[in-house]
């Protein structure tokens, strides 16, 4: 193949590298919920709203039937109501081999819910982010407060012998009792969540019931104690799809749908409402501009909220099930939560009609996951993916062989053609395509082999930048030395060192070199100069990726050097003869 075929679909493969980098490093969405025609109903519970409701920009998609409307905002923990005496906060610890796990009486909110997952990762920080604990609202017009609840026990440990245990909390607020059982499993990052609302009053009562779930908008100072626990995204569900909203900008709406949830990278707080009539609520206060002393934190709450009326002696249940946990593929799918993992849109985002990449990042993450259970090690993964695709490609791989050296053969005789019709472009072109038909010559046959490593490439870096399964997942990891890790300690971030990247680099050179020439001098340069540009690009990608393509690199030099051997041994034969001649 000719090289100036093989630098268009080198600079294509380069620029397609450039997107997924832009678009997933620095792309930042727009607001995803649509415009509102009409004002929402002001909800029992929850104060009436004093301003119109924010318009949303220009750029939304317009409202159809079945979009959700603009909701009064939550009541924020700050700003609730403190008429009376409450009495003072139990607390109860739940330690499992997943998380350690401690619930407060107020509402039955968690004070601390830290995962044990490589390391001890904590998704609730007091006052950044975490659960606002039960609200309830006893009666139509009042502010929705945290229910103070009684508890008895204070310790539950969970393992092999005990796999689930519960928690009951019991209160009441003017005639309305409430009664909250939280339910824990030793080998799942849920809690399943019944509330029960009996009215004991003498009159009708409408309720208002909501489990909401909190985040600082800008956490200033405070640093994430690991990457991904803080979150970046608010996402729900539709009739019909995933919806996301950017944590930031004004953003309040009520809707029916399956789930709710705090998203980052790698982790997922979500609420999914079983029973009860739940509708899912958000409400996003922008950050301060911190003039003044004001901190510039901001508030987005999510939640789910129902409002029943009870007649006098009239109950009601609610059930939900609490996710707090990492995004792993196969727990999430379980849940109904898969399409929480954001695989991206191509060629566009996907909340501008881009094709779902699912379809291409599920199967590649399976795949991994499957021959990791084999051998314990995502590194030696990925080593293994990358031969099986080699050996899946190694009849595009001979024939672009082929293709190439047949290429390099009719090279001289392109050159004549160039020198002879160079001040007529049209005839140079029936001439050369006149010289392929004769010997046989497909000018596209050497770039089969890159055409099919792309596809693989794309999803096995989807794949990697989602996957929570590679986050500390070591491959060759030999300690650390002044705070730095030696050497690829966690596949899911860059390689510190930049030994990989710079390997890759080599290989990558190497095999420039070997790769038949052919054609204008000036483009084979051209290409000796993508091994340094593709370097460049790989220094800060996932090392899993990097490992991926130094692995495909040394398999093609290994490749290419086994069927030049023929040729190998005639040169060396020549040589031979003629230092005898």
């Amino acid at each position: 193949m000719e090289k100036r075929t093989i630098l268009a679909f080198a600079l294509s493969a380069l620029l397609l590298f450039v997107y997924v980098f832009v678009q997933e490093r620095f792309f930042t969405p727009p607001p995803a919920p649509p415009k509102t025609t009409t004002p929402a109903p002001s909800t029992p519970g929850t104060p009436p709203a004093t301003s119109p409701p924010a318009q949303a920009p220009e750029n939304r998609p317009p409202p159809t039937a079945s979009a959700p409307t603009t909701a009064a905002p939550l009541t924020p923990p700050a700003a609730q109501a403190q008429e009376r005496a409450r009495p003072p906060a139990r607390l109860v610890t739940v330690d499992s081999p997943l998380y350690h796990a401690v619930v407060s009486s107020e509402g039955g909110k968690l004070q601390e819910w830290t995962l044990k997952y490589r390391g001890e990762k904590p998704l609730v920080a007091v006052g950044e982010l975490g659960p606002g604990g039960l609200q309830m609202s006893p009666a139509q017009g009042r502010a929705a407060e945290v229910v103070p609840m009684r508890v008895a026990r204070e310790a539950g440990q969970l393992g092999p012998d005990r796999r689930q245990d519960e928690v009951v909390l019991e209160g009441e607020a003017d005639g309305v009792t409430v009664r909250e059982t939280l339910r824990f499993h030793a080998d799942a990052y849920t809690i399943d969540t019944v509330v029960q609302v009996e009215n004991r009053a003498g009159e009708p009562r409408t309720v208002t019931v909501a489990l909401p779930w909190n985040s600082v908008v800008k956490w200033g100072d405070a640093a994430e104690r690991f990457i991904g626990q803080r979150p970046t995204e608010i996402v729900w569900t539709t009739s019909h799809d995933v919806q996301r909203s950017v944590i930031g900008p004004a953003h309040d709406l009520e809707t029916d749908g399956a789930w709710i949830g705090l998203d980052s990278v790698w982790y997922l707080s979500a609420l999914l409402p079983k029973t009860g009539d739940f509708k899912l609520v958000t409400h996003t206060e922008p950050a301060a501009d911190g003039k003044n002393g004001a901190k510039p934190s901001g508030r987005a709450t999510i939640a789910v909220r129902a409002a029943p009326t009870l007649g006098p002696g009239q109950s009601w249940t609610g059930q939900i099930v609490v996710y707090a946990g990492p995004k792993e593929y196969e727990r999430l799918h379980a849940l109904g939560l898969e399409k929480a993992i954001n695989f991206g849109g191509f060629p566009i985002p996907r909340q501008y009609g881009g094709l779902p990449m699912e379809w291409l990042g599920v199967p590649i993450l399976l795949l991994l996951q499957w021959v990791y259970r084999g051998v314990g090690n995502y590194g030696v993964a990925i080593i293994l993916l990358t031969v099986v695709s080699k050996v899946l490609f190694y009849p595009l791989t001979v024939r672009s062989m082929r293709s190439m050296k047949a290429m390099q053969q009719l090279s001289p005789q392109i050159n004549a053609l160039r020198s002879k019709y160079k001040s007529d472009p049209q005839r140079l072109q029936r001439e050369t395509m006149e010289l392929y038909r004769q010997y046989k010559v497909n000018p596209m046959g050497g770039c089969l082999p890159m055409i099919a490593q792309v596809p693989i490439f794309y999803a096995l870096y989807l794949a990697l930048s989602v996957s929570v399964e590679l986050q500390s997942a070591p491959f060759l990891c030999v300690g650390r030395l002044f705070g730095v890790d030696l050497w690829i300690c966690d596949l899911a971030s860059h390689d510190p060192t930049y030994v990989l990247p710079i390997m890759m680099g080599i290989t990558m050179f190497i095999q420039q070199k070997m790769t038949p020439a052919a054609g204008d001098p000036r483009q084979a340069k051209m290409m000796l100069v993508m091994p340094f540009v593709f370097t460049f690009m790989f220094l800060n990608l996932p090392s899993g990726l990097v490992l991926y393509w130094t692995v495909s690199n040394v398999l093609q030099i290994a490749q290419q050097w086994y069927m030049d051997r023929p040729r190998l041994r005639r040169a060396a034969q020549e040589v031979k003869n003629a230092t005898r001649a």
